[in-house]
């Protein structure tokens, strides 16, 4: 993800990034709350709402807030396309140092944002909010626990809640992140092998005030698909041939022991004879040559999208903008 020379003419102290989806009762009141606690950092700041799509009138709430101040800033996206597309959407344009993300349903307290921030001075570069006390009901709650044990295992990370929408970002964390589909789940993990500093703060958890949560159960089945998505395409990206090969390599390996065993029984004076097992060994070997050509072909893909430029944790007389 990048930016323009001309957002970093005007960088500011810190973004309040809110992506909103049918928050039209919600925003107002976000708003105030969310003024005092951006004015007692002591830096310049700013509000990006992003409307991913809202049908309850979201986007005429936007356009009174952003007319009554100069310092609320905000898209209405053409469609619902997901919260994920709506957090790369508000990092594309936000223009602080810091970014700050949280939900817009009010669940996440503005107060404890001074929690974040120093964690964030004390040398972490991502600080990941921990509703301790989840103000949810237990369909919510019990699934959530499954969920973040299995991403801490996978992820290599030890946090309790990696979906929680109250994060702190130092901007370079979140220009180096492709966050789509569904992977704003595990921003925490991929800012993790990206080899940023990531930490958590237990933060203060309301109950919602306006509205109804706005996913369904679908979501837990879409985030373990995500979490296997996430984790192969950051630990594996550019050496597929590590990952198809090995497989390819076990398959072909159990294909040609079958068929070195008929061999054998051949040699000894056994007659040669199709048989069901001689048909599943040649079916291993085939299914391992597949593989191995997948990971060959996914080889030449990586090759050809190589640019990749990896983030670094301090400059030593380099300039920052190249």
């Amino acid at each position: 993800m990048s930016t323009g020379a001309g957002a970093a003419e005007t960088r500011l102290g810190i973004s309040a990034v809110i992506p909103a989806y049918n928050e039209a009762e919600s925003l107002p009141e976000l708003i105030r709350e969310m003024i005092p606690a951006l004015e007692g950092l002591g830096r310049p700041w700013e509000i990006l709402i992003v409307d991913d799509g809202s049908r309850d009138g979201t986007d005429r709430a936007l356009a009174v807030l952003a007319a009554a101040d100069r310092r609320v800033r905000g898209v209405s996206l053409r469609q619902n396309f997901g919260k994920s597309a709506a957090l790369a959407t508000g990092f594309r344009l936000a223009r602080g140092e810091w970014i700050v993300t949280l939900d817009a349903d009010l669940q996440d307290d503005p107060a404890e944002l001074s929690k974040l921030v120093a964690a964030l001075e004390g040398g972490l570069d991502l600080v990941s909010g921990w509703k301790r006390h989840r103000r949810d009901p237990i369909t919510k709650t019990v699934p959530s626990r499954l969920f973040n044990a299995v991403t801490s295992r996978v992820a290599g990370i030890r946090l309790h809640d990696f979906n929680c929408g109250f994060k702190l970002y130092r901007r370079e964390v979140a220009e180096s992140l492709e966050i789509y589909g569904e992977l704003h789940r595990f921003v925490p993990a991929l800012a993790h092998w990206r080899g940023f500093r990531v930490g958590e703060v237990p933060v203060r958890h309301r109950p919602r005030r306006y509205g109804k949560s706005k996913f369904g159960a679908a979501r837990f089945v879409n985030g373990f698909l995500d979490l296997i998505s996430a984790a192969f395409i950051s630990t594996s990206g550019l050496k597929p041939l590590h990952v198809f090969g090995r497989i390819g390599l076990g398959f072909l390996a159990s294909g040609f022991a079958i068929g070195a065993w008929f061999v054998a029984q051949w040699i000894a004076g056994e007659p040669m004879r199709v048989r069901p097992l001689m048909l599943f060994g040649a079916g291993l070997a085939l299914v391992g040559f597949q593989f191995i050509l997948m990971g060959l072909l996914g080889e030449m893909i990586a090759h050809l999208g190589a640019g990749v430029e990896y983030p670094v944790r301090q400059r030593y007389n380099l300039d920052r903008e190249r």
